[in-house]
Order: C-alpha cells, then structure tokens, then sequence
C-alpha cells in the first residue's frame, strides 16, 4: 500500500510539474503557437467551419425532403350533426333512431328539433400515419444562393488569413515589448549602479569640504528618478508578459520565457531589400476582402431578380388511417385504409405590388455602395504601402542616428564625470549629461521597437508571410 501512495503521489507530482512548466519561446515559434492557439484564430477557423456546415444547408435545400407524421385523436365526445328526418326511406331505422332520443331526452341532453334525426360520424378513436416526399426541380434563387455561399466561403478564408496576420503583428509587437521592458531595466539598474557610485564619491568629498552640498543632491534627484523609472519598468514588465500571454492564447499566470533578443531581432528586421518590394494589390487582404463583399452584393441582386421566375416542385405523399371505438390499433384484425398521392406544384409570381422590384432596387443600391467602397479600398491600401514604407524607411534611419547618439551621449556623460570629479564641471552639467545620456539611451531602445514593428506592418500590407490555412486543414482541426 505505501508503494502504490508513493507511486500515485510521484505520478502527481509529475504531473503539476508538467502543468507549471514554463513555455520556451523565440518569437518565430511564438507566432506559429499563437496562429494555432490564439483566442482570434481559434474563433476564425470555427466561422470558416460553420461557413461549411452553412454550405452543405444550402446544397441540401435542393435535394429529396422526406418528412413524416403520426396522429392520435381519441374524440371523448364526439360532435352530432342533424339531418333531415325525410332523407331516410327506412321507417324501421327512423323509430330506432326516434326511440334512441328518447333515452338522450331521459338524461337530460336537449332533443333534436322536429323533423331532423341526429346522426354521428366517424369513431371516436383514430389513428394516422402518412410520409411524403418533396423534391425541388427548379428554383432560380436555389443556384444563386449555392454560388451565394461560395462567395461566403471565400470571404471568410480571406477573413481568417487577415485575422492571423493581424495576430502576427500582435505577437511581434507584444514579444517586443517585452524584451524592451526588460532591456530598459537592465539600463535602469547599470545606470542606478553607477549613479549611487557617483553619489557615494560625491558625499565623500563634499565631507572633505571640497564641493557643496548642492552638488550632492543634484546627484540624489538624478538617482530618485531612476529608481522610480526602475519600479514603474518592472511593473511594465510584468504586464507585458501578461499581455504576450493573452495574445498566445495561454494563461497569464504562466511563464513564457523569450530566447530572441532585442538587438538580435532587430538586425534581422533591418531589410533594404524590403523597401524595393513592388505592391502587387491583389495579394493584400483589405483588396481580398471587398472584392468578396463586391461580389456578395451581386449575388444577393441576382437572387432578388431571380424570384420573380416560377418555382417547381415535386411530391409523393402516403399514408394508413385506422378508425375504431375501442384502442385496438395493433390488432391483428384491424382494418387500414391506405392513401397515395403523386403531383407538382408550379408557383408562377404575377404582381406583387412593386414588393419585388423595390427590393430589387434595394440590392441594386447595395452593389453599387460596395463597387465604391472596393475603390475606395484601392486607394487606400496604395497609400497604406506608402505610409508603411515610408515609415519603415524612417525607423531605419531613426535607428542608425540613435546608434551614433548614443555613441556620442556615453562619451559626453563620461567626460562630464571626469571634469566633475577635477572640479571643472559643476553637478548641474553632470546631470544634464547624465539625463541626456538617459534620454538617448530610451530613445535608442524605441528605434528598435519602431524597427520591428514597421517591418511587421509593411509585411502586412504586401502579404508576405502566407498564412493562409487549406480548408482541408481546418476541417481536420473542427
């Protein structure tokens, strides 16, 4: 018994630690585990899953209907009809039915009028089952409507390969802030580091008389507000991680751990060659999209039109009716009359009231918002590669000046310090260096960021990375 506790606590055990095992991610791996796994992508595939489902209603529309039905009616009281006493010939069969009313009359049911016999129908118990068949053979809407969801189809895969490029650059964006939180608290605590050093020499020779007190506290502000920077960039930290988290699709409570660096993402995001990429529209999503719409728009006026032509349609009906007084339906001896009925329906549309032709008009006007909006979108996503362009152009050149002022900043800061401690620069010059410095230094970290995000947003544009899933793929994850 100890061996199996021992056994089922170390399977335990196992599994928690398999459970809080953190992620390990570089940010090509982190893209592909959030396209898989994100809540976006998860949500887009299951709309293109539910487009298939959606098409195959369509189709099914157009095939044999079969449908049945049972019913059970047990008359507790059954309805009497009056007829005429002249319409029968048999005198015997009229005293009877006479003698019958009496004894109602004894009960107290009110008595026919005079001059009529009252006469009851059917049985009181009946039993029914028929079936029936339709099949559609023409319809004019029903061939629209099926090129109707294709179009659907379409949109919705083109839908799904912009969501997960849209996911892409969140990814980028969101792995990136991360290694910047955590590059610029490394800056942050080099710089306290040698702040507090600078503090400590500066405290020691204020005591030997040599320089004011003003001189130290200049120190002790510069020293203040970094250790603020520092506490607020560690709370950036750790939101961010959060943020990267929800973007993965995967708890914030877990670790992820990022095996890119800043500075290495960032000399692979440097691409001039980029910048000579020509624009092909047609490959661009926002181009995809409304030329789906467009065409939507163009079927739903086809099927509007299409409804003022005749519809056809085929049936077979059968069916078994038992009758009796007594609920002896599965007796062997119970008799069942049978029914079955073959015909077509032509339904011929003659006026309307202008019903159809102003919903004709309606999608007419439809078609022709979205012909505009689909050359509005042309133009837009020209100008949207332009901006992209020219801003990734931007954070390149941003970057490279950063790089040389950062350069610039250290050895300035550096000779400050030198002439501080010679006397030749009072504390007010070394902290202006010093924020300066500092100022670079932030400066430095959000041209990288620019960088890589740029990048990002100008691959969207062009629709470089191919992202899109086969509709093969989806069916085989739903």
């Amino acid at each position: 018994m100890k061996k199996y506790l021992l056994i089922v606590c170390a399977l335990l055990s196992l599994q928690g630690f398999a459970q809080d095992k953190p992620y390990s991610f570089s940010l090509q791996q982190a893209i592909s585990f959030a396209i898989d796994s994100s809540y976006a992508t998860i949500n887009s595939r299951k709309e293109i899953s539910k487009v298939l489902k959606r098409k195959w209603e369509a189709t099914a529309m157009g095939l044999p209907q079969i449908a049945a039905n049972f019913s059970y009616q047990n008359n507790l009281s059954q309805q009497v009809s009056l007829l005429p006493a002249a319409a029968f010939d048999n005198t015997t069969s009229i005293i009877n039915t006479v003698e019958e009313f009496f004894d109602i009359q004894a009960t107290g049911t009110p008595v026919a009028p005079q001059g009529y016999i009252p006469v009851v129908f059917g049985t009181k118990q009946n039993l029914g089952a028929t079936a029936s068949l339709t099949q559609l053979i023409f319809d004019g809407s029903y061939l629209f409507a099926l090129e109707g969801v294709k179009s659907l189809l379409s949109f919705n895969e083109n839908l799904n390969e912009k969501t997960n490029l849209e996911v892409r650059k969140q990814v980028i964006e969101a792995y990136t802030n991360v290694l910047v939180a955590d590059a610029f608290i490394a800056i942050t605590k080099n710089n306290i580091t040698n702040l507090e050093k600078n503090l400590f020499e500066a405290s020691k020779v204020y005591e030997n008389g040599l320089i004011e007190q003003q001189s130290v506290q200049q120190l002790e502000i510069t020293l203040l507000d970094e250790k603020t920077q520092l506490s607020n960039a560690q709370r950036t930290l750790n939101i961010s991680k959060q943020l990267l988290n929800l973007t993965l699709g995967i708890s914030v409570d877990r670790t992820v751990i990022l095996t890119n660096t800043l500075e290495g993402l960032t000399t692979d995001n440097i691409s001039l060659a980029l910048l000579d990429t020509t624009l092909k529209i047609e490959k661009n999503l926002d181009y995809k999209l409304a030329e789906n719409l467009t065409n939507q728009r163009n079927i739903e006026l086809k099927i509007e039109q299409s409804k003022g032509m005749p519809t056809l349609n085929g049936f077979i009906n059968y069916g078994a009716s038992g009758f009796g007084n007594q609920f002896d339906f599965f007796s062997p001896n119970q008799d069942w009359y049978q029914s079955a009925a073959f015909g077509i329906n032509l339904n011929v549309p003659v006026f309307s009231s202008g019903l159809r032709n102003a919903r004709n008009q309606q999608a007419k006007i439809s078609l022709e918002q979205a012909e505009i909006d689909f050359k509005q979108t042309i133009e837009r996503v020209k100008l949207d590669y332009k901006r992209a362009k020219s801003n990734y152009q931007y954070s390149i050149e941003r970057f490279q000046n950063t790089e040389k002022n950062l350069e610039l900043a250290k050895s300035i800061e550096y000779k400050s310090q030198v002439k501080f401690k010679e006397g030749l620069a009072t504390s007010f010059d070394l902290r202006q260096a010093q924020s300066q410095l500092f100022n670079t230094q932030q400066q430095h970290l959000s041209a990288m960021v620019e960088i890589i995000n740029a990048k990002a947003e100008m691959e969207t544009v062009l629709n470089t990375p191919n992202l899109r899933m086969s509709i093969q793929d989806i069916k085989n994850k739903y």
